[in-house]
């Protein structure tokens, strides 16, 4: 499962005019399922990211998690994570999950975060969204996990 994690004073997803999720200081995660990804790579993607420690201590370190500093999760889909342009100038999505298997990855992605973090909102899968961020440090990291 491939994600890109930022960590985030705030940020928000817009779909069609209407705010679908919204966090202040946490994580904005984007997820592209792959289609060798199960429920339990969704499990591992989640245990990482409330572990993840990107946030800064007393001494100015990153030594905290989104956990420790109560931080929310704006998780979204997105496809293009799996982009491959080695090959010409269109990039190839076929890295990615299908749709319906993509979908299932995500909401499992989602239902394992809320089962463990107070504070998680999510894009619309599918949908054509306007995410908003106020990128943190700036602090963003590359996650790739598998099974």
């Amino acid at each position: 499962m491939l994600s890109v994690v930022q960590r985030v004073a705030e940020a928000s997803v817009t779909v069609e005019g209407r705010v679908v999720g919204q966090i202040g200081r946490g994580l904005l995660v984007l997820v592209c399922a792959e289609p060798t990804d199960t429920p339990a790579v969704a499990d591992k993607l989640v245990a990482k990211l409330l572990k993840l420690r990107i946030f800064s201590d007393e001494a100015g370190k990153m030594n905290r998690s989104v956990q420790d500093v109560g931080g929310g999760l704006l998780i979204v889909s997105q496809f293009t994570l799996a982009a491959d342009t080695r090959s010409g100038n269109r990039p190839s999505f076929t890295g990615a999950a299908p749709p319906a298997l993509g979908r299932e990855l995500y909401e499992a992605v989602l239902a394992s975060a809320r089962a463990q973090h107070p504070l998680v909102q999510a894009g619309e899968f599918g949908a054509d969204m306007q995410v908003r961020l106020l990128n943190d440090g700036p602090v963003t990291i590359p996650l790739n996990v598998g099974a």
